[in-house]
């Protein structure tokens, strides 16, 4: 009995072994197809999020190649841009192989190139519109030429440059013959007569003030006026002043054959006599004085010309000589050239006024060069010591290139003749006289 119990046990549990283990294969079953099916759900989400991950990739790719492509000037170029960085081009060209004032035409015209290309933000005439500095917006939204732009719309710029520049003149010819000095006046006369031409063809006072000074031939003068008078034609007006100067060889010449007999271009004059040190101290006083107090408005440019000659000749400051004609002086040309050219954006420079700037521009110099000789040939009436009429010419304050020209014009009839020494009294006196003249304009209509 026993043993078929131990059997019966035995068969009981054996079933019960066998179904335990069948339902546990099946809930194993229902497990991994549980886990096949959540692995493969799973699968097709990842695969699904890595597609979308790959598109949204590409598609963030494919922006910010867009994005970079509009961002590039060649995307916001337009025609007006194309013109001005050809005029640019153009006047670089002048600068480096034709040698037409280089030291500032070259940087005027890179400062035109920089401020025209497109995105580039260097230059903003926004912030100077009206003739005033946007100080509110300047902090954040100025570029690094609107900054140097500051030296030339404070009148820092052409001041520091006069001091150059009377550190480099000799004034001994001018006081040697004073009469010199009217020469050199009459020579401005082209600054008024085209400022009152410039008023018939339409433009403002400010304005025709700004284009006569074009006619001194004296460039910081004219970006000094220009900048506190009508800011807004600098660039054609700097442009103009310049390459005039630069052609003073070609455009006087004519001229002056024109208005002189070959017996007046064949006069001698004596040797002048020699100038003191303590007359060539006193001198720069004096005129700081004097006109200064005649013209206050003409004190900045007045000032620093003869603060700069009184460093030159006063013996004791020697090193600072030198750094103002040298060191101060260059760098100062480069944030002047620079910021010029940066003014002539193609809103300012492409239109009709700019056409009218150079044309009148070209009378204004042509006139300015007559009246200095024909003033010379009408003082011969009443001196003993007649006066060759050819220095008249050097009046304009293109320093020394207008003396030289009548140097060269004078030895075609007479290769004996030596005019240089006497010219170069009417050529720095033209320098006064083109500040003398500004000083007036600023007093009238500033």
């Amino acid at each position: 009995m026993r043993t078929k119990k131990y059997i019966f046990l035995l068969i009981a549990i054996l079933f019960a072994g066998l179904s335990i283990n069948v339902s546990a294969q099946e809930q194993l079953q229902v497990t991994e197809k549980t886990e096949t099916v959540a692995v493969t759900a799973a699968d097709n989400q990842i695969v699904t999020s890595d597609s979308s991950i790959k598109q949204e990739k590409t598609g963030t790719i494919q922006e910010s190649f867009i994005n970079f492509l509009k961002s590039t000037g060649f995307a916001m170029i337009n025609w007006k841009d194309i013109i001005m960085l050809l005029i640019s081009c153009l006047l670089l060209y002048l600068a480096i192989v034709k040698k037409f004032e280089p030291l500032l035409l070259l940087p005027i015209a890179f400062g035109m190139l920089l401020s025209n290309l497109p995105g580039a933000g260097l230059y903003n005439p926004d912030l100077f519109a009206g003739g005033h500095i946007d100080w509110k917006t300047f902090g954040s939204g100025a570029g690094l030429l609107d900054y140097l732009y500051l030296g030339v719309k404070l009148g820092i710029y052409p001041c520091i440059i006069f001091i150059g520049v009377g550190a480099m003149t000799d004034f001994g010819p001018l006081i040697a013959n004073p009469k010199s000095l009217l020469l050199g006046a009459a020579a401005q006369l082209g600054i008024f007569a085209t400022y009152l031409g410039a008023i018939g063809l339409g433009f403002l006072p400010r304005e025709a003030a700004s284009i006569g000074i074009i006619g001194g031939a004296d460039g910081p003068t004219a970006i000094y006026l220009t900048s506190k008078l009508a800011p807004e034609l600098l660039g054609p007006i700097a442009v103009a002043a310049y390459s005039y100067m630069a052609l003073v060889p070609v455009i006087q010449p004519p001229i002056m054959r024109a208005l002189t007999t070959i017996k007046e271009r064949g006069i001698k004059m004596k040797q002048l006599r020699t100038v003191s040190m303590k007359e060539k101290i006193i001198f720069p006083i004096v005129v700081t004085i004097f006109v200064s107090l005649l013209l206050p408005s003409a004190a900045p440019l007045i000032g620093s010309l003869m603060l700069g000659n009184l460093m030159r000749e006063c013996g004791v400051v020697e090193r600072l000589s030198k750094t103002v004609q040298n060191e101060l002086m260059n760098i100062t040309t480069i944030f002047l050239g620079i910021t010029v050219g940066a003014t002539a954006t193609a809103g300012t420079f492409l239109n009709i006024k700019t056409l009218e700037i150079l044309a009148i521009g070209i009378i204004a110099f042509s006139v300015g060069t007559g009246g200095g000789v024909l003033l010379a040939k009408f003082m011969n009436l009443f001196v003993k010591e007649k006066i060759n009429p050819l220095i008249g010419s050097a009046g304009v304050s293109a320093v020394p290139m207008a003396a030289r020209v009548s140097q060269v014009v004078g030895q075609e009839t007479d290769p004996t003749n030596f005019l240089l020494m006497h010219a170069m009294g009417p050529n720095v006196a033209g320098v006064i006289g083109s500040a003398v003249a500004a000083g007036i304009m600023l007093t009238m209509l500033g």
